[in-house]
């Protein structure tokens, strides 16, 4: 039975997504190699399922934190109830979550601007942020004169990554002084070669750093990272993190938001920059949204599990067809994100043309690169999500520079994520860019 079931399987896709037998039966072979791995996974999911529903016991939620509220929001107890679990479920003493900050970005820059003051430095210690993040702080010219930190007097520094990846500690207790106000980690990879930062790693710079200077912030740019490890950044010592809901915590379902979470003053500054000093977080009007996100952070441990395991699997394809790939199958992951270096621009369109046309929604259109808003080269996206820019969901993208590397991620279940992988393994070599798939 259990052979014919894959006969019907492996003809679906051979006559409905016109792939070659070799693909499937070259993939399910090294997933087959891996599945030990995979099944590692499961178990820090079921650690966070079981997380998230005991928050949520502890905090009472009810059928009337359901309810929409309008106008100003006033005493939105629905509004309440999910930042008391998300706090809860990071180790924070407090989170904001709202609709209203619409992307990673948007909540970084409220932890920016919100603490930050004219005169003060921040001081990025994993080398160059993310690109938009750029554009935020002020470091091209042409980005000053539209409200950057550097037009308010905030200065920026930033000390690189070592060769293998790790924060110079070194370099980073020396260059700390009178001025340096707060300390900014990027805890995913970004449009970099490197494997996201573990939680262990950033426990240990923190201890060391809040040692030499203990009234610097922390901030952690936690985009991709949450439900990787048993405990975020604020919970090893970070005075603030924020990320996407349209990301691992939104589980797929958020249609949109973010969030913030640390320490409750701090997370109170990032609030009176979303709203108004003294407003804060008293104001904002949820609409008819608590139970989704609610919902959506209910599932995110098992959506990230998922994704997690085809970003696995697709290392141990490329690995085995010798590209390179960061992280490895093997390597310990602290973030959704799984880089292959493809080495040529024809490659990228192709591998993220292929994960575009695996999507459920809009796999009709091709995907070209463009000057998006934000980054300073052209940008190629493939992302066909229920919900726009969800990088949860299966999506691919990359910048149009050398070495030519996508960013693979996402996968609400990882069959949908399966066969994104193997439609890039199929256009590939189609195009000429794979010859021949390797056997053992």
């Amino acid at each position: 039975m259990k052979e014919s079931m894959e006969n019907i399987k492996n003809a679906y896709l051979k006559e409905e997504f016109n792939i070659s037998e070799d693909v499937i039966c070259f993939v399910d072979a090294v997933e087959a190699a891996i599945k030990t791995r995979l099944a590692e996974l499961d178990e820090k999911a079921e650690y966070h399922q079981y997380k998230v529903i005991k928050a949520m016991q502890r905090a009472n939620l009810s059928d009337r934190h359901f309810h929409p509220a309008t106008g100003y929001g006033y005493d939105d107890v629905g509004r309440e109830v999910v930042e008391t679990i998300y706090a809860d479920i990071f180790g924070a003493e407090d989170a904001l979550v709202r609709p209203h900050i619409s992307s990673g970005t948007h909540a970084i820059s409220l932890c920016l601007y919100g603490v930050l003051r004219p005169g003060d430095e921040l001081l990025s210690i994993t080398g160059s942020p993310y690109d938009t993040l750029r554009t935020v702080i002020g470091i091209e010219d042409a980005d000053v004169g539209n409200g950057t930190l550097k037009d308010f007097g905030v200065n920026y520094n930033q000390i690189e990554l070592t060769e293998d990846g790790k924060i110079d500690e070194e370099k980073v207790l020396s260059s700390i002084h009178e001025n340096t106000k707060m300390i900014y980690m990027q805890r995913s990879t970004g449009y970099s070669w490197r494997k996201a930062l573990k939680i262990s790693d950033m426990a240990e710079i923190i201890t060391k750093v809040k040692a030499a200077k203990p009234d610097v912030v922390v901030f952690v740019d936690n985009c991709y990272g949450e439900f990787l490890d048993y405990k975020e950044p604020v919970a090893v010592g970070a005075d603030l993190m924020a990320g996407s809901l349209i990301k691992n915590p939104g589980g797929g379902l958020a249609p949109t938001g973010g969030y913030v979470a640390g320490k409750e003053k701090y997370v109170y500054m990032a609030a009176c920059r979303l709203a108004a000093p003294g407003v804060a977080k008293e104001t904002g009007a949820t609409l008819d949204i608590n139970r989704t996100l609610l919902q959506g952070l209910f599932q995110a441990p098992t959506v990230v599990a998922q994704a997690i395991k085809t970003a696995v699997l697709m290392a141990a394809v490329y690995d085995k067809l010798g590209f390179g790939v960061c992280p490895g199958v093997e390597d310990y992951r602290s973030d959704i994100i799984q880089s292959i270096k493809l080495c040529t621009p024809e490659a990228v369109k192709v591998f993220c043309r292929a994960v575009q046309e695996a999507a459920p929604v809009d796999s009709f259109v091709t995907p070209e690169p463009w000057d998006m808003p934000g980054y300073n080269c052209p940008i190629i996206m493939a992302a066909g999500a229920f919900i726009q820019g969800s990088s949860i969901e299966l999506s691919a993208d990359a910048p149009m520079r050398e070495p030519y590397i996508a960013y693979f991620q996402g996968g609400l279940t990882h069959y949908h994520g399966k066969l994104g992988l193997l439609l890039t393994l199929q256009r590939l070599k189609e195009a000429g860019i794979i010859e021949k798939l390797q056997e053992d």
